[in-house]
């Protein structure tokens, strides 16, 4: 699939606001700093699509882009941003958890994961949740550039590993990088192919 037109729609503060036709969602989460909007960009080929700061934490709503006429692209706050105020993260965490569970259009979780760190508390428990919540969903490593395919492999390797201790089957897993575009067309291959099996 070739993105070839991608459309900022509208950002909503709570699931009640989100767009009301019934096309499917593919929505972005990660903890702040992760490289998300740079990600989004770089799959749409459109720098300024979702706004990259040097300060992170900057996505306070749920941004709906409409990509190619037919499914959007959902770009969801950061989770675990520790300089957020105790009040603006629970407000943060019940809107995210209300999109996920009350989306009946949501189809699948992307969640962002820094490939040079190991697994971090905040982010293995996102992922549990979705888990226990039934929520389709797979993990994007970001920055791979930033590494050796070595050293990649690795880390990507001992992540889904600790994941072994709890999970019998794994989520799928892509190696991305907003700088060398790598992982951009196994992702939006994924995308295509939910896309179509929605239409069979």
């Amino acid at each position: 699939m070739e993105i070839k037109k991608a459309t900022y729609v509208i950002s909503s503060p709570t699931v009640t606001h989100c767009p009301k036709d019934e096309r499917a969602e593919y929505a972005f989460i990660g903890r702040s700093n992760v490289g998300k909007s740079s990600l989004i960009n770089m799959l749409c080929r459109h720098k300024g699509l979702a706004k990259t700061s040097a300060t992170p934490g900057k996505t306070l709503l749920i941004n709906h882009f409409l990509i190619n006429d037919q499914w959007y692209l959902v770009d969801l706050p950061g989770y675990g941003y520790a300089k957020r105020s105790k009040t603006v993260q629970q407000k943060l965490d019940q809107m995210i958890r209300g999109y996920i569970l009350q989306r009946p259009q949501l189809t699948c979780v992307f969640v962002l994961v820094d490939i040079r760190h190991s697994q971090q508390t905040v982010d293995r428990e996102f992922i549990d949740w979705l888990g226990e919540s039934g929520v389709p969903f797979a993990i994007v490593f970001t920055k791979a550039d930033k590494l050796s395919k070595a050293q990649k492999q690795a880390n990507v390797s001992a992540w889904m590993q600790a994941l072994t201790d709890r999970w019998e089957e794994l989520p799928p897993h892509f190696i991305t990088s907003s700088e060398s575009r790598e992982g951009r067309e196994e992702l939006l291959q994924y995308i295509d192919d939910i896309n179509q099996s929605l239409t069979r």
